[in-house]
């Protein structure tokens, strides 16, 4: 079995009934396996007035057997013993070390050494069966077995007994049979903390809602737990429920046990919760604190950038962030929505050129991030670069699976790139090829359409031999389309492409000297621009 199981020891019994609870925070850390955070918490604490050092020294030695750092280990273990001599798990961690060394004789010696401090006590009985687990359970199964047996001779009901089974379990997936032992210790022992966690952390990402009612029922026994809190602000986000991910966020933040990076993701929860002028505040608040937090910049502006009354604002801190990120990219890391929302203000100042650049550094830095590239394109469009435009609308879909907008809109591109470059035939081909083909993908898409059919119609006036036979190319494809429009559910969404179609078949049949397909187009131009008076008269004139 891998070490994390030995390290969800859980002291417990006379011998550790009488220790300071300065380092009970980072006891429960340590005892859920989250062994960085319950380093951070029990070093924090360690010369703390109260704190009794051989159970810090303990806990640490286990974290640095954890860190494959033996040496370490052995300095905490030995330090422990010199702290409090009467702390048998000291003496444990000591043994582990010659076990982990091959020296099984010095190892047991150690481990009866702790077991004559302390008598009966089942607990122990479980962190040495977690010592030998660590080694190798396969050779040492008879000795994790008799202590495991003699566990439950000295206490039925310790949680260490059902935790480490339900460790084991864990170990070979049977999550069945893990959850059970949980169970059975919380069951045993309402403030078992370490139970509860791992309970819920069977849970969280397959039911959330299991895990969150385990880490509620946790918090109703333990309501200081540091671990709980974060817990279910953590299960809470892993259900996507940001907005009380971070309400729970905003009261554990406030337990002294907090860690400080879990202040910037608080910040972080309230712009995903939508609580945006909070997040604002509770940003600024840790910029204030710190000016080189660069998480809390972020957060700041990104928050910032949803409340109207920022607006005035929100280029200069633009640019103060991107700077800070471009001054150290590895440090200060962005995610995309740095990129975009920083591109948009550049954009919406005016300043197309630098909103590219940053765009640019976003595809270099996330070449997957498929809207960069779309972005990309409409600042191309703001430029009125439609080649550029075409060009990068297609790395988008490129990136994406298309629907029918998408490719109705890169066949739009495409039809007005051709135009852009009708001076070079080549590039002409190319485009209206490129439209073509995806009219013909937006028609598979959606049969019931009219664009792809106005398309297939501009396409056919594009690469008419001359001007008079541009005049009766799009007449089919119009009439198709126009009468797949009429059809449609609401046909004067469409009112700028149908005026189009009508005003060129009405301006065809009168070529044609059709008075009637005349005016029948004509009337239909003007419904759909009713307050074209010079098209009225010439309606009303034929």
């Amino acid at each position: 079995m891998k070490f994390r199981n030995i390290l969800t020891l859980c002291l417990a019994g006379v011998s550790m009934g009488a220790f300071a609870q300065t380092h009970v925070q980072g006891e429960e850390y340590f005892k859920a396996d989250q062994f960085e955070n319950a380093k951070d918490l029990l070093t924090r604490s360690l010369n703390n007035a109260g704190t009794d050092k051989s159970v810090s020294d303990y806990y640490l030695g286990m974290i640095a057997i954890n860190e494959n750092n033996t040496a370490e280990a052995s300095k905490y273990f030995d330090a422990g013993v010199a702290a409090n001599a009467q702390n048998p798990y000291n003496y444990v961690g000591q043994g582990l070390v010659k076990l982990m060394a091959g020296d099984q004789k010095g190892a047991e010696e150690l481990f009866k050494q702790a077991e004559k401090l302390t008598k009966k006590d089942a607990s122990l009985d479980i962190a040495i069966a977690r010592a030998y687990d660590r080694v190798d359970p396969t050779r040492y199964e008879k000795q994790i077995n008799k202590k495991v047996d003699n566990a439950r001779k000295h206490n039925m009901q310790s949680p260490e007994i059902y935790i480490f089974e339900g460790d084991q379990a864990r170990e070979i997936k049977d999550w069945g049979k893990a959850a059970g032992m949980y169970e059975m210790a919380k069951g045993y022992d309402p403030n078992a903390t370490a139970a509860y966690v791992k309970y819920a952390n069977l849970y969280t990402m397959v039911n959330p809602d299991y895990a969150i009612k385990m880490l509620n029922e946790l918090l109703s026994v333990n309501p200081q737990s540091a671990l709980g809190q974060r817990e279910l602000a953590n299960a809470y986000y892993n259900k996507k429920d940001y907005a009380k991910a971070a309400t729970q966020y905003g009261a554990y933040v406030q337990n002294p046990s907090h860690f400080k990076s879990d202040e910037n993701r608080y910040a972080f929860l309230l712009f995903y919760g939508q609580d945006y002028k909070k997040g604002y505040d509770y940003a600024t608040k840790l910029l204030q604190e710190d000016p080189k937090n660069f998480t809390a910049q972020r957060y700041q502006f990104m928050n910032a950038c949803q409340l109207p009354e920022m607006k005035d604002q929100l280029l200069p801190m633009a640019e103060a962030l991107y700077a800070a990120h471009m001054k150290d990219a590895k440090n200060n890391k962005f995610a995309p929505i740095d990129f975009t929302l920083i591109s948009s203000e550049l954009s919406g100042a005016k300043r197309t050129d630098e909103a590219i650049s940053v765009l640019q550094e976003g595809i270099k830095e996330n070449p997957e991030f498929a809207d960069f590239n779309k972005s990309l394109a409409f600042a191309y469009l703001d430029q009125n670069n439609l080649t550029k435009t075409a060009d990068e609308y297609s790395v988008y879909l490129s990136k994406i699976e298309p629907g029918f907008n998408d490719y109705k809109q890169q066949g739009i591109f495409d039809f007005y790139a051709a135009v852009e470059n009708k001076a070079d035939a080549a590039l002409v081909k190319k485009y209206l090829d490129a439209a073509k083909a995806c009219a013909d993908k937006a028609s598979e898409l959606n049969p019931d359409s009219y664009w792809p059919s106005k398309m297939y119609g501009d396409i056919a006036k594009q690469t008419a031999a001359n001007e008079d036979a541009a005049t009766s190319a799009a007449v089919a494809d119009y009439e198709k389309a126009i009468g797949l429009l009429e059809a449609s559910a609401n046909p004067m969404a469409y009112k700028s492409d149908a005026k189009t179609m009508y005003m060129y078949l009405g301006n065809y049949y009168a070529g044609q000297k059709n008075t009637a397909k005349e005016k029948e187009y004509f009337q239909k131009a003007l419904q759909y621009d009713p307050n074209n008076e010079s098209l009225r008269k010439y309606v009303e004139s034929l």
